[in-house]
C-alpha cells in the first residue's frame, strides 16, 4: 500500500498514512482530529541501469549499430 502525506487545515501538522489507492484521500489529524488535506510530494522512486528509456530508446538507433559493428 502506498504512504501519502497529509497536512492538517487546522494545526499545521504533517503525517503520513498507509492507505489503498482505491480510498478517498481523505483522512483525520492524529494531533486534534480536524481533516487533513493530501499533500504532492516528490517520489524517490529511480529507475538504474541499463535497458530503461533514457539508454535504450531515447538515442535511437545509434548504439544498437554500435554494438552490432563492434561485434564485427
Amino acid at each position: 500500500m502506498p504512504i501519502y502525506e497529509y497536512v492538517c487545515k487546522s494545526c499545521g501538522n504533517q503525517f503520513e498514512c498507509m492507505q489503498k489507492i482505491s480510498e478517498t484521500p481523505v483522512a483525520p489529524c492524529p494531533k486534534c482530529g480536524a481533516t487533513a488535506d493530501r499533500m504532492i510530494s516528490q517520489t524517490s522512486f529511480t529507475l538504474k541501469g541499463e535497458g530503461w528509456y533514457k539508454d535504450g530508446y531515447a538515442k535511437g538507433k545509434g548504439k544498437a549499430e554500435a554494438k552490432v559493428k563492434a561485434k564485427d
